[in-house]
């Protein structure tokens, strides 16, 4: 995980305080509108003194298996989070970014409770956290429960960063050496993927603000540019030039995005 360019500890403070306050609003809101779910909304927000432990209670449950309670897995997500801030700063970054690109989407505590995407991202991150501390094993765990509770699989060696938003979300694939920069939207059924059985570095690297559009296969050890669009369902092979936009199987340079950072806007849209 890229932990560049975040944001200084005070406007990281403010962000963090008010997507907290956001999502425990909608939840004392629908608590009220939704007598069902008074329960679950207690229990994995408004019991909870901070975004952090909330976090954590909402994806222990979400992963646990009779072989991992939701106990243990819990412990060792609020490892994760005490030794890495980072971690929490890049999952308060993916729900503002969910929030501010999602047209489905207006609110915070949605994206939290009931986004696979959110789930599967943030659940990386603590796996990622376990390959980095060498703990390679749980880390392969958590990966295998990871493709099978949200259907999204994301190597624990891969790199991402922060203000991402996958979009729904179901059968993305990252491989091992990818490296994902920031501010990347990444639609359903997205493969970052290798060629051939090399083991060495083989997967892509995406740059800042890339929009990838749904069904779409980048493979190989290929860079593609900052700002660049790749449009739906396109198969990429080689480089992409930063603030073009790529279409076809092979994908071929079509034009360019209507804007600099295209996954801010995610306008599928073409110049």
């Amino acid at each position: 995980m890229s932990k560049q360019n975040l944001s200084s500890d005070k406007d990281m403070s403010i962000l963090k305080n008010e997507i907290w306050d956001c999502i425990r609003k909608e939840a004392t809101k629908e608590a009220a509108n939704e007598p069902i779910l008074t329960s679950f909304l207690h229990t994995t927000i408004l019991n909870h003194d901070g975004f952090a432990s909330s976090l954590a209670f909402h994806l222990s449950n979400l992963l646990s298996s009779a072989t991992a309670s939701a106990l243990s897995l819990r412990e060792v997500i609020n490892e994760s989070f005490a030794q890495d801030s980072h971690i929490i700063d890049a999952a308060i970054k993916d729900i503002a970014a969910i929030r501010d690109r999602d047209s489905a989407c207006g609110e915070c505590g949605t994206p939290f409770l009931y986004y696979k995407g959110y789930h599967a991202l943030q659940s990386y991150r603590v796996a990622h956290w376990l390959w980095t501390q060498n703990r390679n094993e749980l880390a392969l765990f958590l990966q295998s429960r990871i493709s099978n509770c949200f259907g999204v699989d994301i190597h624990p060696a891969a790199k991402i960063g922060f203000g991402l938003m996958l979009d729904h979300a179901t059968g993305i694939v990252i491989g091992e050496t990818s490296v994902v920069g920031n501010n990347v939207s990444i639609m359903q059924s997205v493969t970052l993927g290798g060629t051939g059985k090399d083991t060495r570095d083989r997967h892509p690297k995406i740059g800042d603000g890339v929009l990838i559009g749904a069904g779409s296969k980048i493979l190989g050890n290929i860079n593609i540019g900052e700002g660049a669009q790749v449009c739906a369902g396109s198969v990429v092979l080689n480089d992409v030039p930063a603030h073009s936009a790529v279409a076809g199987v092979p994908a071929q340079v079509v034009g360019t995005p209507n804007e600099d950072m295209p996954s801010l806007y995610m306008n599928q849209q073409l110049s």
